[in-house]
């Protein structure tokens, strides 16, 4: 009953933090980090991304353009590129080892240690890559609440305002924090397991020992 517990333990683990590195390979790449609507021309709204901005167009769809030199960014999105491609660099290794440690894999079932320090470091690079995910997403909706309240700028002038690509990496790291949580749960409740099997093989085998023990004491007294 504790082993399906655990492989169920594992199963929802992986797919949580698969749901996450798929979102955060999404966010990196959508142009909805910073929404921006114009009052004198309401039909348009424009966004902003790590690589592009868009205008949205009621009538004409969407056009967008990329950025012309990395140099040139803010300091926010700069990193931002950064931070998101580590993320969704970890996410991917921590998928392949953790993979690999799952008990539903029947590879290497003689080497528990192995799959146990596996789902150990799977979940480590899980935690990693949700909270660089959730570093830059934070940090970008930092600036522009700052931007936004900022006096300095003339009423008149528009204001950027949260996209929903903030929403989206904001989940995609909680999920792969979660679920690296839960791969880690698993590898401590796999070593309790392993070693209360080996306790009660061991009280399995001590009656054994004193019955051979009796019949040689018995057998020497003859």
């Amino acid at each position: 009953m504790a082993l399906v517990h655990r492989t169920m333990m594992q199963l929802a683990g992986i797919l949580l933090c698969l749901l996450g590195w798929v979102l955060s390979c999404l966010t990196t790449y959508l142009p909805q980090w910073k929404n921006l609507n114009l009052e004198l021309n309401e039909l348009e709204i424009w966004t902003m991304g790590l690589w592009q901005a868009c205008v949205v167009q009621e009538e004409g769809g969407m056009q967008c353009k990329e950025f012309d030199s990395f140099l040139a960014l803010p300091p926010e999105l700069k990193i931002s590129r950064i931070l998101m491609f580590v993320s969704n660099g970890l996410g991917l290794l921590g998928l392949l080892l953790s993979g690999f440690g799952l008990d539903c894999l029947k590879v290497g079932e003689q080497q528990q240690d192995l799959k146990k320090r596996l789902l150990l470091l799977g979940g480590i690079l899980f935690w990693i890559s949700g909270i660089t995910a959730i570093v830059p997403v934070s940090w970008v909706a930092h600036i522009t609440v700052q931007e936004f309240w900022d006096e300095n700028i003339p009423d008149i002038v528009p204001r950027w305002d949260f996209g929903e690509a903030l929403f989206v990496g904001w989940f995609a790291g909680f999920c792969l924090i979660f679920g690296g949580s839960l791969m880690n749960c698993t590898a401590c409740s796999t070593e309790v397991h392993s070693s209360s099997l080996h306790y009660a093989m061991a009280e399995k085998q001590d009656p054994c020992r004193h019955l051979e023990s009796d019949k040689r004491f018995q057998s020497l007294r003859v």
